[in-house]
């Protein structure tokens, strides 16, 4: 066998280029399986927010700000003071149109108007014609991929043979319903393109005269066109650099979209050349933001110091505990705001109750096989690769009859739908149904059974084990004074009929349940083994130290022990007790929750949610959350911070190298970046960003949901859970990064994470520095500097004097 190598023309392999950035300025879109929030300005974290502004204002139509009747309401309230103004002033420093403070108050009475991405071909094309081709292109594209991508939804799958590209050639060249709406001969057009896809890219391109210098938005702004079909391609793309190889998906993608375009170019050139000719002139401009698209950045900017100012007066007000001797529950929650409000809840059931905050995977991301099934579970960060193999410990006789459980019921839910059965099925056993639909909508049939108790692979030596446990331990900054009973709680959210259940899991485990990382961890810290290791790395467990792994429901806030998980014959004196603090603490914490659930009247209601499939808002997730954390819980025990603060435990002072600190600030932060800067992007530009409505919602082969029947999935998070119907549920400021580090510390880790520093460096997180005193005392200002939190700069007192 021989491999044919092609060979490109320069200009060819500069459009390859462009294609392949482009390819990467569109977020993944992680299927519903394992869905994890994704920061929708991924491709933009290396230009500040006013130029993601006017770029995706040209290429998506989209302003990706509030409004400014928005900010004024904040102004006119008090909420954002003349100061805030000055400093966002003083502090922007983009090479662009700089406005004035009177300028800033000048355009708050004027709202600007909604932007308009430059025109598709198809766009002009409809226009001139009067026929919807933009629409006719997102259904034939959508009937094609929801086949050619689908995860086990339907019950044919085409072949996929060749690629996205190849497969849609296929597919193409014998659908008729182009022809039939207009677009002659379009079949025997799409037989006759290259089947390389570059090469269909490179003659569309020529074809409709886009060189390098307008490829760069023009290529963006086709793959924007393609919705969530071309985030699902930039997914496969992810998961191939993470493993270190290559994916094409998405630029096949966008040789389908161009090669619309070139066959409707060819239709309608004579009506639409010369307004074409306008618009790839216009691609070729440089993207650069206009005056109010700076302004509109000020804004977002002042909005958000604002809330920085009553941050650290709310750390200011906490009256840190003080456990005298040994604590009878160290319970370590997941970084996820969600936890805070049960922290503050179980910490006031008894002073000798204190708690940890830490990312939810505790450390050990894991490729995990559960019981009965051998698809592979990525329970960690999706920034990460697996680190360990584990599976549910379940005897094999279990395991099988699971199986065969599982086979029958997928055998009779195929029989249920198939073509020739499907109504037969009905008209026989329909009624038989009714008792199981009384039972759905009354909650009833609302059954969570947990997984035995998962273990490690055993080819993981000893040595690595305990490195393993010391390396947790360490980044916990628990690595003395142990309590009695150390509980390590996972979370996971059990909702009934919704497509969007895994966005409610814990995003450090890769959209699932926290409980198999929090029993992985304990049965490795109460290995007798690996304490007598861990005692000789300097690590001393107490023999009476129980590790015992929980799951908070978020939705219920309820908390499962795993105490079958424990050794046998190991003691557990305190659990009685603690599952008294833990069902008060649920109350506490489903009380205050219900204020903000619409028809929330009372706690049992909140428990009943989870259990209703007509459930929209079954609970709020992260919408809220603004700040994180890192410092001692000293810094904001307390401190009511209303659910919407991830807080890491961090002591920098048992952090000798500063490895735990780099460990927080390039994943538990940029994770916790990725959620604040969904549920910003769903709030301010739900249209590009947002899931759209659940209660048109169909999934579409496993992947995603459409809004309708037909078309590009939606990514991002529903307009439900993010909006009341009344008002926003979630305030769309970037995360505020608090640190209790020093300062040189933090500068150092940013030089040597370009790509984190960059997210920092242009405003896509703040980072502030925290000092010995638990106060805001240093703000990160750009290029790895800083200036005092509270002091004006020279620039700010010169604003304020004019």
């Amino acid at each position: 066998m021989f491999a044919k190598l092609e060979t490109y023309p320069a200009p060819l392999l500069e459009l390859v280029t462009e294609a392949n950035l482009a390819a990467k300025a569109v977020p993944p879109l992680f299927p519903l399986s394992a869905s994890v929030a994704v920061n929708p300005f991924l491709g933009q974290t290396n230009e500040p927010l006013a130029v993601t502004a006017a770029r995706l204002a040209r290429v998506g139509g989209e302003r990706i700000t509030p409004t400014r009747a928005h900010w004024a309401a904040r102004i006119n309230a008090g909420e954002i003071t003349e100061a805030d103004l000055i400093d966002a002033v003083s502090a922007s420093n983009e090479p662009f149109a700089q406005p004035t403070l009177q300028d800033i108050k000048d355009a708050l009475n004027t709202d600007t108007s909604e932007p308009q991405a430059l025109p598709t071909v198809a766009e002009l094309a409809a226009d001139v014609s009067g026929i919807d081709w933009p629409g006719l292109i997102d259904d034939r594209i959508g009937v094609w991929a929801a086949g050619h991508f689908d995860q086990g939804q339907a019950l044919w799958q085409q072949a996929n043979a060749g690629g996205a590209f190849q497969s849609w050639r296929d597919f193409a060249s014998r659908d008729l319903t182009p022809e039939i709406q207009g677009l002659k001969g379009f079949c025997a057009f799409v037989a006759e393109t290259n089947r390389s896809h570059w090469r269909a890219i490179g003659r569309a391109s020529e074809r409709l005269t886009v060189d390098t210098d307008a490829a760069s938005t023009a290529f963006h702004r086709w793959l924007m066109t393609l919705g969530g079909w071309a985030q699902y391609g930039r997914f496969h793309l992810w998961q191939a650099e993470l493993n270190g190889t290559e994916d094409s998906t998405v630029t096949e993608l966008l040789a389908v979209r161009m090669v619309f375009d070139e066959a409707l170019f060819n239709l309608y050139e004579d009506q639409i050349a010369a307004r074409w000719a306008e618009v790839v002139e216009a691609h070729r401009t440089p993207v650069t933001p206009s005056k109010d698209f700076v302004i509109d950045a000020i804004l977002q900017d002042a909005g958000e110091r604002s809330q920085q100012r009553v941050l650290a007066d709310k750390l200011g007000q906490g009256k840190p505990r003080t456990v005298n001797g040994r604590s009878d529950v160290q319970a370590a929650f997941c970084i996820d705001v969600r936890s805070e409000v049960f922290r503050r809840a179980l910490e006031a059931q008894d002073a000798n109750i204190e708690t940890i905050g830490f990312a939810g995977f505790f450390g050990l991301a894991s490729a995990h096989k559960a019981a009965g099934s051998d698809v592979t579970e990525i329970r960690g960060p999706v920034l990460l690769q697996a680190g360990v193999t584990s599976q549910a410990n379940e005897p094999v006789k279990a395991d099988l009859d699971r199986r065969y459980t599982a086979r029958a019921k997928r055998a009779w839910g195929r029989f249920k739908l198939a073509a020739v059965s499907s109504f037969a099925f009905v008209e026989a056993t329909g009624p038989l149904y009714a008792g199981k639909l009384v039972k759905d909508s009354l909650g009833l049939s609302h059954n969570c059974k947990a997984d035995p108790a998962p273990k490690l692979d055993p080819a993981i030596d000893f040595e690595a084990r305990v490195d393993m446990a010391k390396s947790v331990l360490s980044a916990m900054s628990l690595t003395d004074n142990f309590a009695k009973i150390v509980m390590l709680t996972g979370h996971g959210a059990h909702v009934t009929n919704n497509p969007h259940e895994s966005a409610l899991q814990c995003g450090a485990c890769g959209g699932y349940a926290g409980d198999v990382n929090a029993r992985l961890l304990a049965g490795l810290l109460n290995d007798r083994e690996v304490q007598d290791g861990l005692r000789d790395a300097g690590i001393d467990i107490p023999s009476d130290t129980v590790f015992l792994p929980a799951l908070h429901h978020t939705t219920t806030d309820e908390i499962t022990l795993f105490d079958q998980d424990l050794p046998m014959g190991m003691s557990t004196p305190g659990v009685a007790q603690l599952r008294k603090h833990l069902d008060a603490a649920g109350g506490l914490a489903r009380t205050e929750r219900m204020q903000r659930l619409p028809r929330a009247t009372d706690a049992t209601n909140v428990l009943r949610r989870a259990r209703d499939w007509a459930e929209t808002r079954p609970e709020w997730g992260l919408a809220g959350c603004r700040t994180f954390v890192a410092a001692p819980r000293g810094r904001t025990d307390g401190s009511d911070l209303s659910g919407q603060a991830f807080l890491h435990n961090y002591d920098w002072l048992r952090d000798s190298e500063f490895g735990v600190l780099e460990l927080i600030m390039t994943a538990p932060v940029v994770v916790a970046s990725w959620i604040s800067l969904q549920y910003y992007g769903s709030t301010v530009a739900p249209n590009l960003f947002g899931g759209g409505n659940k209660l048109l919602h169909n999934v579409v082969g496993g992947i995603g949901v459409l809004e309708g029947n037909n078309g590009a999935p939606r990514a991002g998070l529903p307009w439900q859970s993010v909006h009341d119907g009344s008002a926003f549920q979630h305030d769309p400021l970037r995360l505020s990064v608090i640190i209790e580090a020093p300062r040189d510390a933090m500068s150092d880790i940013l030089s040597r994470h370009p790509g984190v520093r960059e997210l920092f460096d242009n405003g896509w997180l703040h980072l502030i520095a925290m000092d010995d005193e638990g106060k805001l005392a240093w703000r990160y200002n750009g290029d790895l500097k800083w200036v005092r939190f509270n002091d004006r700069t020279d620039n700010a007192q010169a604003i304020a004097a004019e």
